[in-house]
């Protein structure tokens, strides 16, 4: 066995140096293939058959993005780079071009491989809860470009067979023309950073931004755009420097508080507003909301009226059906079982103008919910304009089509 080999060193040595150079690095190529079949077939595979028994998810992504997929790219490479030296047959330049071209090809593989590990990571971490409130989308962003740009200067310096620090010192000149090129992606990386550590937005944030026509819920964070899904279905994707040059509107505070307000008033005629009877007050304290209202109202008039010593109505403090009638929607929502008791609840009366008297209901729902808020806030309206007849009170409206009908019929059969 011995002298086979021997002699076949020995054949060998006899070939010209073109045809032995040519062997030898064709044999070193099959076994980078080789190399490269096995990782690819055996490696991969046992390991993604190894990810499928265990519990845990994060594995699955790195499957999912491929990161060792990418890794044992580098394969060949890596034994084309070690195996040139052990080549006698090559000479030193064309051992150094294959080199360089082998490492350019590994920096290249292996910077791909981080790329996708960087991303398997913010996929990782955007399962947990914190991602809603920390997103990490426009660092990682940042660190892929970081990535990609050193990954590229390092396979330029390789082919040119440089110092990767040479080619680094000439950015210093490039400094004003990488500012140009890269403006919106320089003001997107400092609003990133001032949205996250100031938590401004988050993902699952309802924002409103009127100038954009943006509103709905923030669907996406990421370096350059922020994507809100608006409640018509439709995607506006905002600029992310935007959100830090621009006001917006963030309803995270009401999600966040339990409670969504309801501000609306109903407007009252001001021919329906006057004083109660003996007997309404009467009839009104039969209402258990209204009881203790309308004693508490009665003593304090009648201690008023008495030390002021005048029996003329005129002077006398009376109720009046629109105090009761306030009195009465305050106490209603005040026992009414979907209004939140812990926040802020008026029942105020505005400015009269031309269209009445406003009475505003001013309250918090206890649900958050859209659909929840606008059946509760419905539901009190309806209740409220159903009540006002009670008290003898008017709803203003202004005059319709039908009325102005109604008014001439009469005008022309004279009252009848």
């Amino acid at each position: 066995m011995s002298n086979l080999i021997e002699n076949l060193s020995a054949w060998i040595s006899e070939l010209p140096l073109f045809v032995r150079a040519t062997a030898e690095l064709a044999a070193l190529l099959l076994v980078a293939l080789v190399a490269d079949l096995v990782a690819k077939r055996y490696l991969v595979k046992a390991v993604t058959k190894a990810a499928k028994r265990t519990s845990v998810n994060w594995d699955d992504i790195l499957l999912q993005f491929n990161v060792l997929g990418r890794a044992v790219q580098a394969v060949p490479g890596l034994v084309v780079y070690f195996g040139v030296p052990f080549l006698p047959g090559l000479d030193e330049t064309l051992s150094t071009l294959i080199r360089n071209v082998a490492l350019a090809y590994i920096t290249l593989m292996m910077t791909l491989a981080l790329g996708a590990l960087l991303g398997a990571f913010n996929e990782i971490y955007s399962q947990y809860p914190v991602a809603r409130e920390r997103p990490i989308k426009g660092f990682v962003q940042i660190a892929k470009i970081v990535v990609y740009i050193l990954g590229g200067v390092v396979t330029v310096a390789a082919l040119m067979d440089r110092s990767p620090v040479v080619l680094l010192t000439g950015f210093g000149a490039m400094t004003a023309v990488l500012m140009l090129v890269f403006r919106d992606t320089i003001l997107s990386l400092v609003a990133s950073v001032q949205l996250t550590s100031l938590d401004m937005v988050r993902v699952g944030d309802w924002i409103e931004m009127p100038q954009l026509n943006a509103d709905g819920d923030v669907v996406d964070v990421a370096l350059h755009t922020v994507k809100v899904q608006n409640w018509d279905k439709t995607i506006t994707t905002i600029p992310t420097h935007k959100l830090i040059t621009e006001s917006f509107k963030n309803w995270r505070g009401m999600s966040e508080s339990g409670g969504r307000r309801i501000k609306r008033s109903i407007k009252l005629d001001v021919d329906s507003v006057r004083f109660l009877t003996e007997d309404e007050v009467d009839r009104f304290r039969q209402f258990k909301l209204l009881r203790a209202y309308i004693d508490r109202k009665q003593a304090e008039l009648a201690e008023y009226n008495q030390a002021l010593g005048d029996t003329a109505n005129v002077n006398l403090r009376r109720l009046t059906n629109i105090g009761t009638f306030r009195a009465y929607l305050y106490d209603y929502l005040k026992n009414h079982p979907q209004v939140n008791h812990d926040m802020t609840l008026l029942v105020r009366q505005l400015q009269p103008g031309e269209s009445g008297i406003p009475i505003e209901i001013y309250c918090f729902t206890a649900s958050t919910s859209w659909s929840v808020y606008e059946s509760v806030q419905a539901d009190i309206f309806d209740h409220i304009l159903a009540q006002c007849p009670e008290f003898g009170l008017r709803v203003f409206q202004a005059p319709s089509g039908a009325d102005v009908r109604a008014l001439r019929h009469e005008d022309e059969t004279g009252g009848k």
